[in-house]
């Protein structure tokens, strides 16, 4: 069954979607065999696999991302993604 999910995160950790925490993104979304894309706006979307265009977007703390997943274990990624925004990527703040 393919799954569709678009839901957003808001970024909570201090130092934002920085290199560590892009490289925990890409890996967590790497898991999983949907597509996964993530942008700043609703209508410009990156490879959330990717940690050079994560580390693009420049999404500093308070920052929504916006995701858009598409594949049968969507449901599952999505919630690894959220959970991980949520817990500030395992850092310290």
């Amino acid at each position: 069954m393919k799954t569709s999910i678009q839901e957003k995160v808001t970024i909570i950790n201090k130092l934002g979607l920085h290199a560590r925490a892009a490289a925990k993104f890409a890996a967590t979304a790497g898991k999983y065999g949907c597509k996964i894309h993530i942008g700043t706006s609703n209508d410009e979307f990156i490879d959330a696999k990717s940690v050079m265009s994560l580390m693009l977007l420049a999404a500093s703390k308070g920052t929504v991302l916006y995701l858009n997943i598409q594949g049968s274990d969507a449901e599952k990624a999505y919630e690894s993604l959220k959970d991980l925004v949520a817990n500030r990527f395992n850092e310290k703040d």
